[in-house]
């Protein structure tokens, strides 16, 4: 929703399960009560539904719906997207709800609860795993606003699954490309590890994973320095990732400055 330029209103969940566990269920509304606060979004109501017949006993299914609001001129869309334009990432916080079936099996044969030095985290490796994806909403919607006479901001992706090239590549028009350069920023150790362990390609990982980079930014480049130095005022650690050029709508992620 924010890609397009718009603040989150309401938000809906709906949970089906086998049967009710209070305490689980309890847990699962705060969760997701947390990320509505964190997007500013309020929780107006849902649906639990115990299906037994679909699901087997301790197994949910989550999902939920959201309502935004932009004017109609400020949307964004890709054909705002020009040569020229400069490409911005944020951190992503992990390996965040994507690639976990890939993960899994790179580290069937480990102990989920171990603390493994490589990491370099207190954390156990389930823990790691399992930290939360960062919710963008706040720092982008304050951006935006402080941005709002201007249109500078011409095209923004979340990077979940298929990684960055398979999300930014939404966020284009058919007349330009997309140059990211690796050497920009560096990849969390979680993902080396689960590349070692899984004897995984580098090309794989960055088609499953986010490798690092959750939130991606396109903008005009007169305006560049000053958008990366107002979301390191908001508390982000921005990345200049790379630039928009002509093309016909692909995606190019390359060792670095030469390729």
């Amino acid at each position: 929703m924010i890609v397009q330029g718009a603040e989150p209103l309401i938000f809906l969940d709906y949970l089906g399960l086998h049967t009710q566990v209070p305490e689980t269920t309890a847990a699962i509304v705060e969760g997701v009560a947390k990320g509505c606060e964190i997007s500013n979004c309020a929780l107006i109501g849902g649906e639990c539904a115990e299906m037994p017949d679909i699901y087997q006993e301790g197994d949910f299914d989550i999902a939920g719906f959201a309502v935004g609001v932009v004017e109609l001129d400020r949307a964004i869309d890709p054909s705002r997207v020009e040569a020229g334009d400069i490409i911005i990432g944020l951190p992503s916080s992990g390996v965040h709800s994507n690639g976990f079936t890939l993960a899994r099996a790179a580290i069937a044969d480990l102990d989920l609860n171990t603390v493994y030095p490589e990491l370099d985290s207190e954390k156990s490796l389930g823990q790691v795993l399992l930290e939360p994806t960062r919710i963008y909403v706040e720092p982008i919607v304050k951006l935006l606003k402080q941005y709002k006479v201007k249109k500078v901001v011409s095209g923004m992706a979340h990077i979940t699954g298929g990684g960055i090239a398979g999300n930014l590549c939404r966020s284009l028009c058919d007349e330009v490309d997309a140059t990211v350069r690796l050497d920009k920023w560096e990849v969390p150790n979680i993902f080396a590890f689960l590349q070692q362990h899984g004897n995984i390609e580098t090309e794989e990982m960055f088609r499953v994973f986010n490798m690092g980079i959750g939130y991606v930014l396109i903008v005009r480049p007169a305006f560049a320095d000053s958008i990366h130095s107002h979301l390191k005022q908001l508390g982000e650690a921005p990345v200049i990732l790379g630039e928009i050029t002509k093309g016909t709508g692909k995606v190019h992620v390359i060792d670095g400055e030469s390729s």
